[in-house]
């Protein structure tokens, strides 16, 4: 009887869903490498692997790479050491650059726009985090200039994409925020004012090369002032992005 729970322990360890994933080898041509803690310089260093031995490339974020040795130690490498390694065959280690794959297969964005709100200008650096491949959150502040006041805002969105895998692809914005306006009006004393604000939005997206993204969008704003009417506002924008 003793012998159907080891067959049972020996077919789950050997069947696909328990087989180890094949990863990217490459092996080691300096006299070491160096593995961090994280994908960055600022992470400190933990572990070094010795030249000659081979490594399992796991995943890329930037510049960075995440490597596991053949004693199952994982950690950061920098792109520069990892393309003085050599292939299995030899060679030296080709990197692919970022592609359409990653894209599909990011997690965030960061980007830059410009465009008109409402005569004023304005410029917004966003943040995003992809939950899905058709759902994203968005937190961005944006600065606005103009002749008559200046302001800014920030706004927390939720972004729809209804066809991702679309190289050029729609998408749809729903979102609330702060607005805080400023007059520069010096005859008159006028009094600064910050309401809460809502808005609806579409726009297209395109992935460019490499890392980087397009970005076009229009939104709606409704200004929640304290008076008995709201005020509506329209801005358009465009600008870059970059994914990781």
């Amino acid at each position: 009887m003793r012998i159907l729970p080891a067959i049972i322990v020996l077919f789950c360890f050997c069947s696909p869903a328990y087989a180890k994933k094949d990863y990217y080898q490459v092996v080691v041509a300096d006299p070491y490498i160096e593995l961090h803690t994280g994908p960055g310089k600022g992470y400190p260093i933990f572990h070094v692997i010795d030249q000659g031995e081979k490594i399992d490339v796991i995943k890329r974020r930037t510049s960075w790479f995440k490597v596991r040795s053949n004693r199952d130690v994982e950690g950061w490498v920098s792109f520069s050491q990892l393309a003085r390694t050599l292939e299995i065959s030899g060679e030296s280690t080709r990197i692919k650059d970022p592609d359409w794959d990653d894209f599909l297969e990011r997690r965030w964005e960061m980007g830059v726009l410009v465009g008109d709100f409402a005569g004023a200008n304005v410029i917004s650096t966003y943040g995003a985090y992809k939950f899905t491949a058709n759902l994203s959150a968005e937190l961005s502040f944006s600065q606005i200039t103009g002749n008559i006041s200046d302001g800014w805002m920030i706004n927390a969105n939720i972004v729809h994409f209804p066809f991702p895998e679309w190289r050029i692809t729609p998408f749809l914005t729903l979102g609330t925020g702060v607005i805080r306006i400023e007059p520069k009006a010096t005859l008159v004393q006028v009094q600064d004012r910050t309401d809460q604000i809502g808005h609806v939005g579409a726009g297209v997206r395109t992935y460019l090369s490499r890392r980087f993204v397009f970005r076009a969008e229009y939104k709606s704003y409704v200004v929640f002032t304290s008076r008995d009417n709201n005020e509506e506002v329209d801005e358009w924008k465009l600008g870059f992005a970059f994914f990781f």
